[in-house]
Parts: C-alpha cells; structure tokens; sequence
C-alpha cells in the first residue's frame, strides 16, 4: 500500500514554532529528505488527556524489565549492527528501509530531519530504537524497529507505551505516533486523549476512522 499523502511542503524554517506549527497542520517530517514534510491521516496523543487503561498496564507489565535512555542524532555509537537490525526488521515486514538509509538519518544532522534517537535496553543489551524528532513541546515517535521476540509479541506497542509515558512525565503536549492507513494501523486508537488528523482538522471521534480502516 503507498504511503497516504495528501501534500508536500520543504521546509527552510527549522524554528521551533514554524515545526510546530507544521505538525499541527497535519505534516510530519520524512525520511525522504531535509525538510521534506508529507500531510496524512496522523495520529497523536494529547498527553494531559492520556491515563493508562487496564490494556496499558497488562503491555507494560511485560514491558518491566526494558530500561529507555535518549541520545542526540547524530549518534555517536552508531555502528554497522542497527542498520543491518532496521533492514532486516523492515523486510520481515514486507517494507524497505536500507541500512544506508538508516545511517544517514541517525549520523547526517545535514540531510536528516531527526534529532533524537530512543534507545531500549533489556538486561544491559540493546533491543530496540526509534527515531524521533522532538521539541520542548511535541515528540514525534518516528521508524522504531527491534529484535523480535516470539516469547513477547507485544514488545512494539510495550516500547510505545513506555515512549509515550516519557513524553507526558517531560511535560511534553503531544507525542505523534506516526499515520493511519492500514487495518492494522487499529492498534494505536487504545490510548487515552487520541487525535486524528482528517485532512483538514484534527478529529477525538474515531468512530468515522474505524470505518475508513477496515
């Protein structure tokens, strides 16, 4: 399925308010190039409407034992292995994100949009990253891939809840999880304090969007 795309706008301005302003409207940044921003069905979370429901807590539980620390991009303990954990990721999914590609976005600030990179860690090893783009105000949880664990099928949606718990406890206004198109796109409308952006202004009622789904 091509990615939903309703316009496209490079950037110059990289203030903080322009960038904004520019989530707002319903564009996030891409990996396509510097300043390259699409317009699509985004989701976000406003984070002072978002509580942890029962579902929440169960994911989390199995998530206890992951530990979250951030670094800048670009990032200096890049190294061969993450590419080569994204592209495999990304082609277990039927999707492609070369190792290239990854190592320009976490290493070159100059063709980048990214700031930020999570990084997950269980019993001292790495298992998992997202790349983010984030201000005082917005996170944008952006490309997260990770070891596969057929003992935890959750552990994506463990690593986004715990994204999202740290985006609240910053003080942050709203995490973007990235688009909805897909079915299985679904599982993001669990959270509490949900958004959806419409093409033209941002929506609570997810009703419609379920339909559009299916």
């Amino acid at each position: 399925m091509p990615y939903l795309n309703w316009d496209t706008k490079i950037v110059t301005d990289f203030s903080t308010e322009n960038i904004e302003k520019m989530y707002d409207a319903g564009y996030v940044f891409t990996r396509v190039g510097k300043g390259v921003m699409n317009k699509t069905r985004s989701f976000r979370i406003e984070l002072s409407k978002f509580e942890m429901t029962s579902e929440n807590r169960r994911v989390a539980k199995k998530s206890e034992n992951i530990s979250l620390r951030t670094a800048a991009i670009p990032y200096e303990k890049y190294d061969w292995g993450i590419g080569k954990l994204a592209k495999d990721f990304y082609e277990s999914r039927d999707a492609v994100f070369s190792a290239n590609k990854i190592k320009e976005m976490l290493t070159d600030s100059v063709k980048s949009n990214f700031n930020k990179i999570l990084v997950y860690t269980e019993e001292k090893k790495s298992i998992g990253y997202v790349i983010c783009f984030e201000t005082k105000n917005i996170s944008h949880y952006s490309f997260p891939f990770y070891i596969d664990n057929p003992g935890e099928p959750s552990r994506g949606l463990g690593m986004m809840i715990i994204a999202i718990e740290r985006a609240k406890e910053l003080g942050k206004k709203y995490i973007y999880l990235g688009s909805l198109q897909r079915p299985n796109d679904t599982y993001k409308l669990q959270f509490r304090g949900g958004e959806w952006f419409d093409g033209e202004k941002w929506q609570t009622d997810i009703e419609p969007l379920k339909e559009i789904l299916k």
